[in-house]
């Protein structure tokens, strides 16, 4: 399938906005077999979005333009729509009223210029929007089928997964049904995770497994796309496949599918009815925040301490002793006796400590760092240090995710200490 992505907007075009929607519906329609064939980003002007909607049903098969459902007079996609296809707009009476009641449910009267929202072009099938006022809608103009969604990333998101995506497949025919298994990792790089899984493919040989990474750094997500005549068909081609990746990443996995590193934790905590206490120094409260926000936090997380000196992390936590005399003294030990004071000062059954101490601050592409983590479970306790060369966000990332990650690994049995591709040198 032939599929272009329109992207529309002023803001868009000169870069007041990062275009985040074009990348993600790509790597969406990717990650389900559907690869977009050409991209273009066109300004609020009648002329060039008639131009580019003729010139894209003149070669596509399927088109996504996103943006220009809005109510304003620079909202233009419904209008264009309507007179590259050479139909007339007509009012849409049951999103009309889906619109009126969407503002009275927040008490609010509906603007009269909303309406536009609910003119759309003659014999467009509407798609539905419950998370917003902008419906998307389906209409063929040249040989394409045109798929119109709003702007607002959350909207275009919903309705992408859940009403775009399956009428697409459909279009496609053959072989419907597809399974995309994620599996979120940290330690690895792209290229090492690539050589582990060399050959995994051929478990499915039939060709119908398809491999992919994603890199966002600290994490690399792994990807595996499988397609087949029926649901029981791909999980008898994903079962085995599935396995072998545990078996060859294993401890790395940190989350799977829509899972996330730092809900895991909090499954984990919650599970062994634990609770949680964090200090941490460089990362500034990151740490926290990735568990504080977390629906059920509220009984687990109990409390976050920040400090940025050693002198002050001995002060804060009433440690016994005097302080070390600069960051370079910076321990596992030190971040032991912080986790495990943090731990008794909140009450909690564990404790976490991500310690960081900075060298060579005057050349910032380039720092050289020592993390420390420490687990403290009340008379039990794990602890790693490790080095990651960087800039200042290249370090904070890591060690938010290496401190995570080694409260993951201490819940779930495993070591924590063990050597990831991001260190300088090896852990000890």
């Amino acid at each position: 399938m032939l599929i272009e992505v329109i992207c529309t907007g002023d803001e868009v075009l000169t870069g007041k906005i990062v275009n985040t929607n074009f990348s993600y519906i790509a790597q969406k329609l990717e990650d389900f077999g559907l690869a977009v064939r050409w991209g273009l980003t066109v300004g609020d002007d009648r002329a060039d979005l008639l131009r580019a909607f003729l010139d894209a049903g003149g070669w596509a098969d399927a088109v996504i333009v996103n943006g220009g459902l809005g109510p304003t007079v620079d909202d233009l996609s419904q209008e264009v729509a309507a007179e590259a296809a050479g139909v007339k707009l007509v009012l849409n009476e049951d999103w009309l009223t889906r619109m009126k009641a969407y503002f009275e449910g927040r008490g609010r009267n509906m603007p009269e210029n909303n309406v536009k929202q609910a003119m759309l072009p003659e014999g467009a099938e509407l798609i539905d929007n419950p998370v917003g006022t902008a419906c998307g809608f389906a209409l063929n103009i040249g040989k394409a089928r045109f798929y119109f969604t709003p702007g607002v990333p959350r909207e275009l998101r919903r309705m992408l997964e859940r009403e775009i995506l399956p009428r697409m497949l459909e279009k496609q025919g053959a072989k419907n049904v597809i399974r995309l298994k994620r599996f979120h990792s940290f330690g690895l790089g792209e290229s090492h995770v690539d050589s582990l899984l060399s050959g995994i493919e051929q478990l499915v040989p039939d060709g119908s497994l398809k491999l992919g990474f994603r890199a966002h750094y600290p994490q690399l997500e792994t990807k595996l796309t499988v397609r087949g005549a029926s649901d029981a068909e791909v999980q008898a081609k994903l079962a085995p496949v599935e396995a072998e990746v545990h078996k060859r990443i294993g401890n790395f996995i940190l989350a799977e599918d829509d899972e996330t590193l730092e809900g895991v934790v909090l499954t984990l905590l919650a599970e062994r009815q634990a609770s949680l206490a964090v200090v941490e120094g460089f990362s500034g409260g990151q740490l926290a925040a990735r568990l504080a926000p977390l629906p059920g936090s509220e009984g687990v997380f109990l409390r976050g301490i920040v400090v940025r000196r050693l002198a002050e992390l001995y002060g804060a936590l009433g440690l016994d002793g005097n302080a070390p005399p600069d960051e370079a003294a910076l321990t596992p030990e030190v971040a032991v006796a912080a986790a495990e004071a943090v731990r008794v000062q909140a009450g909690a059954s564990h404790g976490l400590a991500l310690l960081v101490a900075l060298e060579n601050e005057q050349e910032p592409a380039n720092i050289h760092s020592t993390i420390c983590v420490a687990v403290s479970a009340g008379g039990e306790v794990a602890s790693r240090r490790s080095r990651l060369i960087g800039n200042r966000d290249w370090v904070r990332l890591g060690a938010v995710e290496m401190g995570l990650d080694s409260l993951r690994r201490y819940l779930k049995g495993l070591p924590i200490r063990e050597k990831i591709d991001f260190e300088r040198a090896a852990p000890n």
